[in-house]
């Protein structure tokens, strides 16, 4: 009975030493974080992902080599994994995600990408909501998958929508106005049962153009809005003036892309001319 009382007290001391430990690291931890810090985060390797950030944007500059958007798109991945809550890192991959799955003839990997850019996208808007980036990549990339898929229900439509009327009210001269340009897009693409309106697209597009004159993307769906609703000569305008166009150096991609787009299109028009 005394060695079961004496290990019955040892095990009491143990309990309320261990308790008084707790407690004093409790208190050391409030000490050191102070009442508003909250809980802390591990931010992970931030020299690593800055690294790795600054590599893909060199890459993401020659992205008219579809390979280089592709490594551009693997470097971002790495810079995410090193630093998850990295801004910059998550709004990126949403970008050349969407570059790469807009371009791509591999429906696996277009698949692939606007899915990863629609996650990626998704964490850039819970990191920083009342910055334009994440809205618009993530638009963009719902947008993507949407369009190769054809629009399929009100909650895609919806949420594109939603993402570039965030970056309109955010900065609405964000990436020279392209929120309008994603507009534009989704209401000419959209069936008419889902909300597609062509003449909305038309108007949207034409107050981008207002904004941005240079915005060649634009000119070319613009362009194609108006040969949506039979408005022939009003389409080849806007091409004439795509090609009379001087791109932005920062842009030559977009601007080669809009170009040959915009010849399918007058061989179109030309057809139907017939």
């Amino acid at each position: 009975m005394i060695k079961l009382r004496k290990n019955g007290e040892k095990a009491v001391l143990v309990i309320v030493t261990f308790a008084a430990f707790s407690v004093a690291l409790t208190v050391v931890g409030c000490d050191q974080g102070g009442p508003e810090s909250g809980p802390m985060v591990d931010r992970g390797d931030a020299k690593m992902a800055a690294e790795r950030i600054a590599e893909a944007e060199a890459l993401y500059e020659g992205r008219e080599d579809l390979n280089k958007a592709r490594v551009a798109v693997a470097s971002l991945r790495q810079a995410r994994t090193a630093d998850y809550g990295n801004y910059e890192a998550a709004w990126k991959l949403a970008r050349a995600s969407f570059y790469v799955g807009d371009r791509t003839d591999i429906k696996s990997e277009r698949d692939d990408l606007f899915r990863e850019g629609t996650e990626a996208g998704k964490a850039a808007v819970q990191l920083q909501p009342d910055k334009p980036d994440g809205h618009f990549w993530l638009g963009a990339n719902y947008g993507g998958a949407a369009e190769h898929s054809t629009i399929a229900n009100l909650s895609s439509f919806q949420d594109i929508k939603r993402e570039m009327e965030a970056v309109l009210k955010l900065d609405e001269s964000y990436h020279g106005y392209s929120a309008y340009l994603g507009l534009g897009r989704l209401y000419l693409q959209a069936p008419r049962l889902l909300g597609g309106d062509s003449q909305k697209a038309t108007d949207y597009l034409e107050k981008g153009i207002k904004l941005n004159p240079n915005h060649s993307l634009m000119r070319f769906h613009l362009a194609e809005a108006y040969q949506e609703n039979n408005r022939d000569a009003e389409a080849k305008k806007q091409i004439e003036a795509l090609v009379a166009l001087t791109p932005d150096p920062k842009h030559i991609a977009e601007h080669k892309d809009a170009i040959e787009k915009a010849k399918k299109l007058l061989e179109k028009i030309e057809t139907h001319r017939r």
